[in-house]
């Protein structure tokens, strides 16, 4: 579930008295699209979790009232983002003397559910490397910093992946870095190359830092390192998200066959292999 933006208008709130008929359609212009029960329901849900992300944790009987909907609309809602993990209950802080009865649960919302909302971690990423870059001297230093902070970052990703690629068989390294890459959330495929004598292509369809390796492609260019020495051959990088293409493609290429250059399909290119240098790691990688 993500919320992205809050600040568009939610759908109605509930009603008790049931659906309401929908208005006559005037004579020469198109009726506006009703929302759907399901859109509704999003709607007022998305309302529930951002109120309680304002107001902190809040009982059923606080939603309501703010919400202007039914105690029992919202538990219902309540009930659903409990489910899905964006909410939790909690027993509510009694202060001064403790009235008959059990005290009503305030719902929180969870790590998960926070994270539903906008974060400015890539923000907070960027600056932290400008910051290094900047301490550093600028310029060539300061490149070089980032650098050594991005293979440091990676440092203990790769030791993961090495063991996932070095318990598979030659023929299918590829295809188990792909699978501990998915296990970090890169949504990565391997597959063959247009021409699949020549080598094979590692496709990350998601990159967790794109926003930030727009800015610095020695993010890029490390992982292009990592992934030359997991598989213990030169590899290419064809295309990176970071660069506004679809999906971040590394080309494996074959023992005895080249690498292809920077913007060429790999089945274009017989010439002697080469590194994956900084110039083109960091352009498109993909």
């Amino acid at each position: 579930m993500k919320y992205a933006s809050e600040d568009q208008e939610g759908s109605a709130a509930e009603q008790t008295a049931g659906p309401r008929s929908p208005a006559p359609e005037r004579s020469g212009r198109a009726a506006h699209p009703t929302p759907s029960a399901h859109e509704e329901h999003e709607g007022t849900r998305n309302k529930v979790a951002r109120s309680i992300l304002d107001h902190g944790p809040s009982t059923a009987a606080e939603l309501a009232l703010r919400l202007e909907l039914t105690q029992a609309a919202v538990r219902r809602h309540l009930d659903a983002l409990a489910a899905e993990g964006v909410v939790e209950p909690r027993e509510q802080r009694v202060y001064g003397a403790r009235t008959r009865g059990r005290p009503a649960k305030a719902f929180a919302l969870t790590d998960c559910g926070r994270d539903a909302f906008d974060q400015s971690y890539d923000q907070l990423a960027a600056d932290a490397l400008r910051w290094i870059a900047q301490t550093a001297g600028g310029g060539e230093m300061g490149e070089a910093a980032v650098a050594a902070f991005a293979r440091a970052r990676l440092a203990a990703q790769a030791e993961g992946y090495r063991q996932a690629v070095d318990g598979a068989e030659p023929e299918a390294r590829a295809k188990a870095l792909a699978e501990a890459l998915t296990a970090d959330g890169y949504a990565a495929t391997a597959r063959s190359a247009p021409n699949s004598q020549l080598g094979e292509q590692l496709c990350q369809h998601h990159c967790p830092v794109a926003h930030v390796a727009e800015q610095f492609p020695q993010l890029c260019e490390a992982e292009t390192e990592v992934f030359s020495r997991l598989l213990g051959t030169h590899v290419q990088r064809l295309a990176t998200i970071a660069h506004g293409d679809g999906v971040c493609t590394t080309f494996i290429p074959k023992a005895g066959h080249a690498a292809p250059k920077a913007g060429r399909p790999a089945h274009r290119t017989t010439t002697k292999t080469t590194t994956a240098s900084a110039r083109t790691a960091g352009r498109k990688p993909a």
